[in-house]
């Protein structure tokens, strides 16, 4: 699983204004209804719901919400850099700035656990993390997440 089977280039938000976790979601969202064609309310509920179980917010300004949607054809992941970072509930308590949105079938399976395991590797990568904050459009970062050794990596 490569993030380029995950991400398109639409699917990149170089600077999302939003001011809360919950806003944040909201506007994640609704890009993810765009590019998947599902029902934004339907999404958001997903989201909300998986982080009733317990943060997404992993620590190091990185949170990567997910869930599982019932008519999906594959994986779809989003990503965003928040303009401001924001509270995320995150496990060090630290605010987010990187957010990393996956949305998989319901019968992904394994698909849904690697491709998440893709997505905190290439994350976890404190130089890749570096070049995502500074990076100047949403090309570059979707650049950065696609052709970095580290999305490529084992």
């Amino acid at each position: 699983m490569e993030i380029f089977q995950l991400l398109s280039p639409d699917g990149v938000i170089a600077n999302l204004k939003a001011n809360s976790k919950k806003q944040a979601l909201q506007e994640l969202s609704a890009r993810a209804a765009k590019i998947t064609g599902q029902h934004e309310r339907v999404i958001f509920d997903t989201l909300l719901e998986r982080e009733r179980l317990g943060t997404t917010g992993v620590g190091n300004g990185i949170a990567i919400p997910h869930g599982r949607l019932a008519g999906l054809d594959k994986l779809y992941g989003l990503f965003a850099r928040i303009e401001r970072p924001i509270d995320f509930d995150s496990i060090d308590e630290m605010p987010v700035d990187l957010v990393f949105l996956l949305l998989a079938p319901e019968s992904a399976g394994a698909d849904h656990l690697k491709a998440l395991a893709r997505v905190s590797r290439l994350l976890r990568d404190k130089a890749v993390c570096e070049k995502l904050r500074g990076a100047e459009s949403a090309d570059a970062i979707y650049a950065l997440l696609t052709d970095s050794p580290a999305s490529h990596a084992a």
